[in-house]
């Protein structure tokens, strides 16, 4: 899944070229290619499909040669989670009915690949022989508010365990009070099932989106088009409200895989390398004085900058703008990019 827009990651994600496009780490392969990389260890990449938004299908095509074309799939609208994993589920069984799927976000950052791989690998087994839907479950290191959470049965000794209840995005009280309690888990949005698993739980739970994509006939000439007069009249809801939270076959598999969703500027910042004053700085041209705990990055690596007095800042300098602002207020940039869209003519920094 690749279709989202990452504004609070602006102003180095724009509408135009959002951030699992971008190389946020320096690693030298972008968000989406990282991704891919990952995953194609187990998947050949003709069996490999990329959903995203119409605009960024080029994009994709650029970055990501190795995946057929006509795997490259481009909504005509954003409408959440659940309409483009039943797509794809869609696509995906009039192919071969037989399928596992995994469905992975392209922007998140896994350190443990051989551990995610294996658990991916558990997950393929169990759900060929059950009619199970699995998430993998991230172990909570803090009290993050910015994270779902899901609650699981734990079972002594299994690897897998039934999830009892699904909350999205508590507040600091409560996040603590579920670390506290060491029966919650991060939903991290990777999810594993067969195609007839997964169709079978949109029949029951959101019938009317079903019939809406049963309307459609898949991996030809006449699929574009249908889609194009579905879209606008289908729902908008993430597929944990639309089926996970309702089904009594959802499952989780708990796992330490050193991951982040990089969601925000401090994600970055955690996960990135820092020099001696804890400052994650993407050029050689920056000198810092008296200035501790910043994640700065500079688009022109042929520009030279000096800071001075900063602590815990965030500075982000593009060919169009420029945001510097506390780390503790990353939650807020989302706000910044709303009140520039209300300037006049804001849209063109966007």
């Amino acid at each position: 899944m690749a279709g989202g827009i990452g504004s609070r990651f602006w102003p180095m994600s724009t509408k135009k070229f959002p951030k699992q496009f971008h190389d946020i780490l320096g690693t030298g392969r972008t968000m989406i290619q990282q991704t891919f990389d990952r995953i194609s260890q187990l998947i050949p990449a003709e069996n490999i499909y990329v959903i995203t938004n119409q605009e960024y299908v080029e994009l994709t095509t650029q970055q990501l040669p190795e995946v057929p074309l006509d795997n490259i799939v481009g909504e005509p609208a954003m409408k959440n989670t659940s309409a483009c994993n039943l797509y794809m589920a869609k696509k995906i069984e009039a192919k071969n009915p037989d399928a596992n799927i995994i469905v992975m976000p392209a922007d998140h950052l896994i350190l443990k690949e051989k551990t995610f791989l294996d658990k991916v690998e558990l997950a393929f087994g169990l759900t060929s022989n059950n009619d199970y839907l699995i998430t993998l479950g991230i172990t909570p290191t803090r009290p993050d508010t910015g994270y779902g959470y899901i609650q699981f049965i734990q079972e002594k000794d299994e690897a897998i365990s039934k999830i009892k209840t699904f909350t999205e995005k508590p507040d600091l009280e409560i996040a603590k009070s579920f670390l506290e309690s060491g029966d919650f888990l991060w939903n991290a949005g990777i999810f594993i099932w067969s195609a007839r698993s997964i169709l079978r739980a949109f029949k029951k739970y959101l019938p009317e989106m079903t019939n809406q994509f049963n309307t459609c006939e898949y991996n030809c000439e006449a699929e574009k088009q249908c889609i194009d007069i579905i879209y606008p009249t289908v729902n908008k809801i993430s597929i944990d409200n639309g089926i996970l939270e309702k089904a009594n076959n959802v499952y989780v598999i708990p796992a330490n895989l050193g991951w982040s969703d990089l969601g925000t500027w401090t994600s970055v910042y955690t996960n990135a390398d820092k020099n001696d004053d804890n400052n994650a700085i993407n050029s050689k041209n920056v000198l810092t004085y008296n200035s501790k705990g910043n994640v700065i990055r500079i688009r022109n690596q042929n520009k030279a900058a000096v800071i001075d007095g900063l602590k815990n800042y965030i500075v982000v300098d593009t060919e169009k703008a420029l945001l510097i602002c506390p780390r503790e207020n990353d939650q807020l940039i989302k706000d910044y990019v709303l009140d520039l869209k209300n300037l006049k003519k804001g849209e063109r920094f966007m």
